[in-house]
Order: structure tokens, then sequence, then C-alpha cells
């Protein structure tokens, strides 16, 4: 079997097409941009690289991109206060707190302290509950990523089995609710599921959210099987390699033998995460303004 690799980049450029035209429709209607606010506390490396691409991809759409930079050691007061004058302010549609936060902050409550209306990364507790509960909400973008991938590959999938590896509440809970929705059955496993190759073979779907690099061999999979690698792995350097290879959950070249199609890593699952966050942001915006969208495809 040779498996269908899934474009990721090709997918996010569609939605952010789509995005970018709703963006313009919302301007005219609004008299305002929509307008996308992200705190940053110190200057970890990473999250200056995932701001950055944030902030550019928010004006390449045609909406307000909003930056905040705090110093490492700003004090819980402090950071809350801002999140609350980001609720309060009706330019700001969408808030995003940049996550991990420096140790002494407690991520929880500045995340319980957003807006769950303008919560864009779909994590606060009440969103978490209105997924739950099957309410129209926002929810957390890669785990929305992935459920649309498979809706336009596949439109319906309803009854198939699925298995989610991974039990994040940033990824794997999430995924677990909108496959529910989906109506799939949905099993998740984790570092104590007993069996996973065994679990693996049955399923229909896999959606591999656990961080631990190749994990999953491709002849635990099922033929004909889908597979959403969610992993972002590097490994270490070889001889010759300024740095290691990256890789997912997912042995990729065999799985390549066993399954229908796979999103490869990078630029698969990963590279829909940023294209999601801005389908969120005009969401929001149509909402916090009283508008119906016209895009149902978002």
């Amino acid at each position: 079997m040779s498996a269908t690799i899934i474009d990721g980049k090709a997918f996010a450029a569609g939605l952010r097409e789509r995005v970018g035209k709703l963006a313009g429709e919302f301007e005219a209607k609004a008299g305002r941009k929509a307008g996308l606010a992200v705190v940053l506390v110190g200057e970890d490396p990473a999250s200056e690289v995932y701001v950055r691409s944030k902030g550019k991809a928010t004006v390449a759409l045609g909406m307000e991109s909003f930056e905040y930079r705090l110093p490492a050691d700003t004090p819980q007061e402090e950071l809350v206060a801002m999140v609350e004058r980001l609720n309060a302010d009706p330019s700001v549609d969408g808030i995003l707190v940049q996550l991990p936060l420096p140790k002494h902050l407690d991520e929880k409550a500045v995340i319980a302290a957003v807006d769950p209306d303008k919560d864009v990364d779909g994590i606060t507790p009440t969103n978490a509950g209105r997924l739950v509960l099957g309410m129209d909400t926002l929810v957390s973008c890669t785990p929305l990523g992935c459920t649309m991938i498979l809706k336009d590959m596949l439109g319906d999938f309803s009854g198939m089995d699925a298995v989610i590896v991974g039990r994040s509440i940033l990824f794997g809970k999430p995924m677990a609710q909108l496959l529910l929705a989906e109506n799939c059955t949905v099993t998740m496993a984790h570092s104590r599921t007993r069996d996973l190759p065994g679990l693996l073979r049955r399923a229909d779907i896999v959606v591999a959210a656990v961080g631990v690099p190749e994990l999953i061999r491709g002849d635990w999979l099922k033929p004909g099987a889908i597979v959403l690698d969610g992993g972002i792995n590097r490994l270490e350097a070889g001889p010759g390699e300024a740095k290691g290879r990256l890789v997912g959950d997912v042995a990729f070249d065999e799985a390549l033998d066993h399954v229908k199609a796979i999103t490869p890593v990078p630029g698969g699952v990963g590279a829909t995460t940023i294209a999601v966050l801005m389908r969120n942001t005009i969401v929001a915006a149509y909402r916090n303004e009283g508008l119906d969208l016209p895009d149902d495809t978002l």
C-alpha cells in the first residue's frame, strides 16, 4: 500500500485564504479590523518565534496585531490586570497568552482570567466545559485543525474507530471531544495503556499526540487507517549534522507501507495551527460584533 501524504501546508493555505476574505468583509461591516492580542512574558526563544509568526500571519490576513511583551519577573497581579484590560478592549477580539509562562506565575489562573469569548486558544475552563457539553465554542487550534483535515478528506466519519495517543489538555482531550461530536467511537491511550499495538491495529483513525519520537511503529497500524501525527520531536544530531531531524510520534517511513493516509512531520498537523488560530480570531470577531458568520466552511 502506498499511503497518501496529507499536505498540511496546502490545507493551511486554503484556510488562510478563506479567513482573509472574511476579514475584509468584517472590516467593511464593523468599521474596524478584527484584532488579536498576544502577550509574551519573558524571552523564551521558541515563544519569541511563535509570537512573531502569529503577528505576521494576523497582519497578512488584514487583521490587527497587538503584541505585549512583559519582563520575565512580571508579578501575577500585573499579568492578570493586563488580561482584564484586554478583555474590556473592544478592538481586541482574541487574546492569546503565550505559554509556557515563567515558573513563578500560575498558568491556570492566568488562563482562567481570559474572557472565554476572546479565548482563541480554546483553553479556558469555560470553553473546555462548553466543548464537553457539545456547545458551540472556540476550540484549541491543533485538534480543531486535525478535525478539519478529516472533514476535508472524509466528509462523514461517523461510526469510525478512533484512537488518540496522548491526553494533554491542549491536544488529546479536546481531540477526543471533537471526534465524539463527529460520532466516532473514541479510545484514549496513554503511557499506562496495555497493549497499545493491539489497540492501534483496530483503529480507523489514529491521532498521535504523546511527544515520544517514533513511538508508533508501522506494523501497529491498521491497513487503510488515517494517521494524524501531532508529535514534533527533534532527534539528537548525527555525525556531520548541525542539529537532529524533526520526527513525529509515528515511524513515518514504516507507516507508509500500511496506512491509507498520513501527515508528515514537519509539514503536516503543525502547519495548520497558526491558520486555525487566525480562523478562531475571525470567528470571535464576528461573534463579538453580533454579526452572522457568512462562511460555514470555517
